[in-house]
């Protein structure tokens, strides 16, 4: 594993990949100061938005608003995903620093969220990639990368020739997504060793999904083979429509601390995000996944219970263990 002195990069994505499978829409004012909140944190990219159909994603309808909104702090790049040349020319309107173009690497997965096949996307890509060149930061995103729901686990050279046709498009930065929480942690490292090997300079950004409570584990695993740019989102919130019962994202707070705790500098102020996180049942309406904000630093320090407690926790029987 890299030296823990080295600088990892954390990419918060719940005002969209989060907000996107709420329910009920967090009213724009509302995601306008949660957003703003996240921008004093210290995180170096926060997605705030997606440029998808307002009838196909009504919880994001507001994107334009969000963005013209929203206050920026330096050093932190705001980006958004886009779906297709439409979203692309909207996103283009606006102040946005970078747009997040996104494919599934299952056929089967591209055509149920997407509705078109991945040569369709591919197409399309180049297309948006050509548009927005020189104009914003551009990255693409590859969906499904460690497995899908439909057609069970993607064989590397799959991921290898989507990430060169993408590499050929000039995009700037490529996400390999783990979107149904299908990935373990051998695989995570097998993965991005080949995809390092024959990138060794490019930039990769691990997306991880905690459906089967791998995420963290996954994240140590990308570390291994020296990925130093996860995605993550607060509380937890997030997860796929094609994955029954799935739990959201690795949780921003949590991965903080876990790489706080092991020596990692994020530059991220984590009481800040567990402010942050506190809030998010009462803006979303539900209970989040997040442990952290429940359990507590694991610095945290507690007073010895009483003599009196601990005379009568004598004959109580063991628990814990």
């Amino acid at each position: 594993m890299k030296s823990a002195s080295q600088r990892l990069y954390i990419q918060e994505v719940s005002a969209r990949d989060g907000f996107q499978m709420e329910t009920q829409m967090v009213p724009t004012d509302k995601k306008i100061a949660y957003l703003n909140r996240l921008s004093d944190t210290g995180l170096s990219k926060i997605e705030v938005t997606s440029f998808t159909s307002p009838t196909s994603i009504p919880t994001l309808a507001d994107a334009e608003s969000v963005i013209k909104g929203m206050l920026r702090a330096p050093g932190v790049i705001y980006t958004a995903l886009v779906p297709n040349l439409r979203g692309c020319e909207r996103a283009l309107a606006t102040s946005i620093d970078e747009i997040n173009l996104v494919m599934s690497a299952s056929e089967s997965h591209n055509l149920a969220n997407l509705r078109m096949t991945c040569e369709q996307s591919l197409v399309q890509l180049a297309s948006i990639a050509r548009r927005a060149r020189g104009t914003v930061q551009i990255s693409a995103s590859i969906s499904t990368a460690f497995g899908c729901p439909f057609e069970g686990n993607i064989d590397v050279a799959r991921i290898m020739e989507l990430i060169a046709r993408i590499e050929g498009m000039g995009i700037d930065q490529v996400s390999l997504c783990d979107t149904t929480g299908m990935a373990n942690p051998t695989q995570v490292e097998h993965l991005f060793a080949e995809v390092r090997s024959r990138w060794p300079e490019k930039e990769f950004t691990a997306h991880f999904h905690n459906t089967r409570g791998m995420g963290l584990a996954n994240v140590l695993a990308a570390l291994r083979v020296g990925i130093t740019r996860f995605d993550a989102a607060l509380g937890g919130l997030g997860g796929c429509p094609f994955a029954p019962g799935a739990t959201g994202n690795v949780c921003t707070e949590d991965l903080v601390h876990m790489l706080h705790a092991m020596g990692y500098d994020t530059d991220v102020d984590l009481d800040g995000l567990l402010l942050i996180a506190a809030d998010l049942p009462s803006l979303v309406g539900h209970e989040i996944p997040g442990q952290v904000v429940k359990a507590g630093l694991s610095t945290r320090r507690y007073p010895l219970p009483s003599v009196a407690n601990r005379t009568t926790a004598l004959h109580r029987p063991a628990a814990g263990l």
